[in-house]
């Protein structure tokens, strides 16, 4: 009777136990399809799309800039007492957005070339050595040049020549 009694124990744990699997395999299902659902939701609002509007805006957005010339500037350079005297040879070229700002610089440029020329007075052959002492010379005439001509403002300085002698 015990072994009858253990059996039936057993049938109804089984019978218990799986209404369980199947609630872990329906809830595994929705699951799936919840994240299916997410990925194609996702993909539905921020990756498919008109590509063609893209590509116009890209087009308008992309203007080449505008380069303006600045009058070459010779200047000495500072060196130690007794050293033999070394000159710095320096063309370059303002680069802005819109011919609208050429116009509106061209007024400053004197401006421009006296601060060009003070900072490069001050500066000693040493501090030119090497691609990052010319990233450093460019960097620092491009924020003294926007100091210059505010509210206007130049995307970058460029080098078309320079030459210490």
């Amino acid at each position: 009777m015990a072994d009858t009694e253990q059996a039936d124990g057993a049938d109804g744990a089984e019978a218990v136990a799986a209404p369980k699997g199947k609630l872990k395999l329906m809830i595994a299902i929705a699951g799936v399809f919840v994240i299916l659902g997410g990925g194609a939701a996702t993909w539905f609002l921020f990756f498919r799309g008109d590509k063609g509007g893209d590509v116009k805006q890209a087009e308008v957005a992309a203007k080449p800039p505008v380069f303006m010339d600045v009058p070459e500037m010779l200047v000495n350079m500072t060196g130690a007492p007794g050293e033999r005297v070394q000159y710095l040879k320096v063309k370059v070229v303002l680069e802005v957005k819109e011919d609208k700002q050429v116009e509106a610089i061209k007024p400053t440029l004197p401006r421009v070339t006296d601060i060009f020329q003070t900072y490069l007075r001050e500066l000693r052959p040493v501090d030119l050595n090497g691609s990052a002492g010319l990233f450093r010379l460019k960097e620092e005439l491009t924020r003294r040049v926007n100091v210059a001509i505010a509210p206007n403002a130049v995307n970058a300085v460029l080098f078309k020549e320079i030459v210490v002698q």
